[in-house]
């Protein structure tokens, strides 16, 4: 009988807490779409904020009816959050008034604290979105205080561009003028496109009057490198600002989309942010931050760019050098679907490179992906389902950076 009092009581509860989850959705869907009419940078902040808050309570009441509602509501604040980046970015890129974009993280999130003779640790992972990130919360908050703000991923939302913008301070345009040899946008090799980050990191760090010369920088692929920082993170306590890159994240992204085990563990967005909570609780990154919580330091967290699940392909016509990346493209006179995805046939507008006057970039919009005219069937149906990033979405552009602050 106790034992039936006992379940009765749990199961009471959680239908009491499933008609309030329902009577805040209804509240919270209202407030969103007021939020939308606003079309400032700092509403489309809270609105991400209050969808990715959902996604998470939504993996905790399932099958309350109310999904397809909420999916709904987010198709509809990216098809105006495209409209919304189609009309301001270049604006702001050309602008000092503008939200904090990929280049203005340095300076605004990291540099006080370096100025401050602080030891500052900056952590950078790659391709996590805000519900990723809001789980990792979660896991540090008896060990730091948190500061969470936003700032906004350059165009495209991709690695060589947004990660090297971080690093650099510059815009795409500004690095390829500046240091020619080491902007490598039509390199085959993914990887090499980023292998001057501790170099851009040390002209930036210069150019703010630091000394770039006591900079440590290590960049994280396999465990074992993980494990070789964790052995030696604490000789690096007398160092003033040590930055380091985490991909795992950007690896599971890219591995899911290659590989039918990783696609049916991690069939959709929920099941990836649970894929993202196993991996963050048992991996080397949270082992550092524990440690560094037992210090006298202040570390900065932040990603480059997120993702986006993709639903709908959209035809991209263009020649046979065209990039081959799916959220956006680069190449000469590519033409689209203009409802679809953002064109600019002046990429110096997005402070974008351009050796050509033919050269043009594209952004996918919403959660479509491009294929080619050419077997389109077969491309939509490959790529149907695949996490993509490089185009202009919330979950790509709109960005936490969390500073952490040890409690003891």
């Amino acid at each position: 009988m106790q034992i039936y009092s006992a379940c009765k009581r749990v199961l009471d509860s959680f239908r009491l807490q499933e008609g309030r989850f329902s009577q805040d959705y209804v509240k919270d869907f209202n407030n969103i779409q007021s939020l939308i009419d606003d079309e400032s940078w700092e509403s489309w902040v809270a609105i991400h904020t209050k969808l990715s808050r959902w996604d998470l309570e939504f993996d905790r009441f399932r099958d309350s009816g109310l999904e397809p509602t909420h999916d709904d509501q987010k198709l509809a604040t990216n098809l105006h959050f495209g409209r919304f980046i189609e009309q301001k970015y270049r604006d702001w890129v050309h602008s000092d008034q503008r939200p904090p974009l990929s280049i203005d993280v340095f300076n605004r999130f990291v540099a006080p604290h370096i100025a401050q003779k602080d030891g500052v640790f900056f952590i950078v992972i790659d391709c996590m979105r805000l519900d990723q990130w809001l789980i990792i919360e979660e896991m540090l908050r008896d060990d730091f205080d948190i500061r969470r703000e936003y700032y906004m991923s350059i165009l495209p939302t991709a690695t060589p561009y947004a990660r090297n913008a971080i690093f650099s301070g510059l815009f795409p345009e500004e690095i390829a003028r500046r240091y020619p040899q080491r902007w490598l946008e039509r390199s085959r090799d993914e990887i090499s496109k980023n292998r001057y980050e501790e170099y851009l990191l040390g002209e930036q760090l210069k150019r703010n009057g630091f000394d770039s010369g006591r900079l440590r920088y290590h960049k994280v692929y396999a465990v074992q490198e993980a494990n070789e920082l964790r052995k030696r993170i604490d000789s690096f306590l007398s160092l003033p600002f040590v930055a380091m890159v985490f991909n795992f994240v950007d690896i599971l992204t890219h591995g899911r989309n290659q590989s039918e085990i990783l696609q049916q563990i991690a069939p959709d967005e929920a099941a990836f942010r649970s894929v993202v909570r196993s991996w963050f609780s048992h991996s080397v990154l949270l082992n550092i931050l524990k440690a560094l919580a037992k210090k006298k330091v202040t570390v900065v967290m932040t990603t480059d760019h997120g993702s986006v699940l993709g639903r709908r392909a959209t035809l991209v016509y263009g020649r046979r050098d065209t990039s081959t990346n799916l959220r956006y493209k680069f190449g000469d006179n590519l033409k689209c679907d203009d409802k679809q995805a953002i064109l600019t046939r002046k990429p110096t507008e997005y402070r974008l490179p351009a050796e050509s006057k033919t050269k043009t970039y594209v952004f996918a919009k919403e959660y479509y992906y491009f294929v080619y005219p050419t077997n389109y069937r077969d491309y939509e149906k490959h790529y149907h389902g695949s996490f993509q990033h490089g185009g202009v979405s919330l979950e790509e552009m709109v960005l936490p950076c969390l500073t952490l602050t040890p409690k003891s």
